[in-house]
């Protein structure tokens, strides 16, 4: 299919998007455009502009300020998967990275992209509820911080409001190991079910996504884990550990089965940060 007419705008820095974006109210921001055109393609979302932002160095960079992992909203897939202070800082995010898509939407898709999209099904969400992320929303009027407990809202929904761009995302270095595992529907690769998970000396974070309309944290396992991860303790605490009254049925799989699946890949995450 063919999407509907659109204007298209290249954006010059970040200023120049942000006042684009405040003059067209009903634009959309293209950075890699894996996951904007093919719903506009589909005419699920038929905006009268695009912005390119794919060209500005002001979004691109890693980085760090003390234990702080700064990665900017243009920093591609790829580059998570194979930067060495990433690795170092933030080693669950290359674990998420090796995950999405295939070559070509890895050297073209971004982290912000995913961020500002918040597909339910995407796997970045999961992994950034465990580590604690934080998100800076810049505007022609100011910027803002906000914590990923507050920035996921619900599906395709997110805090980010009118004329605001993600411009980075912070990520505290991370204590303890982590793991990420999925089951990706095969011609897509989004997760059906992904679940993240981080091991620290004070416990573990477990964060599910693609099985509801947001990403979100398994409290119940966490609490039955505690910090015990021996093999009894894991089997015991994923077996029923998620309910599937919440989850979404849909033609990949039902409710029922995507909690089978989080207890499943909970289990093995957990295995591998032991």
């Amino acid at each position: 299919m063919y999407t509907t007419p659109f204007d298209y705008h290249r954006a010059s820095n970040l200023d120049d998007a942000l006042k684009l974006l405040a003059d067209n109210p009903d634009a959309k921001l293209l950075a890699g455009g894996h996951s904007l055109i093919p719903t506009m393609k589909l005419r699920l979302a038929s905006p009268s502009a695009l912005i390119d932002i794919s060209a500005l160095d002001e979004l691109r960079g890693i980085r760090t300020d003390g234990d702080t992992l700064i990665l900017g909203a243009g920093v591609t897939h790829s580059e998570l998967l194979y930067d060495k202070t990433v690795a170092e800082y933030a080693p669950l995010m290359p674990d998420m990275a090796r995950w999405v898509g295939d070559p070509m939407v890895r050297n073209r898709g971004t982290v912000g992209g995913v961020v500002a999209h918040a597909d339910p099904a995407a796997d970045y969400p999961a992994g950034l509820l465990t580590l604690g992320a934080q998100f800076k929303l810049k505007s022609a009027g100011g910027e803002r911080v906000v914590g990923v407990d507050d920035y996921f809202m619900g599906m395709f929904e997110t805090a980010l409001q009118e004329g605001e761009i993600v411009t980075e995302i912070h990520i505290p270095r991370q204590v303890g190991k982590g793991a990420y595992e999925k089951f990706r529907h095969p011609a897509s690769h989004y997760a059906i079910v992904g679940v993240a998970v981080v091991a620290s000396p004070e416990g573990v974070k477990i964060a599910m996504t693609g099985a509801g309309p947001k990403a979100v944290r398994l409290g119940q396992i966490e609490a039955a884990i505690g910090t015990n991860l021996s093999d009894e303790n894991i089997k015991s605490a994923t077996e029923n550990g998620v309910d599937a009254g919440s989850l979404l049925s849909d033609r990949f799989a039902s409710a029922e089965y995507r909690a089978h699946l989080a207890g499943v890949l909970a289990r093995r995450a957990l295995m591998r940060v032991k």
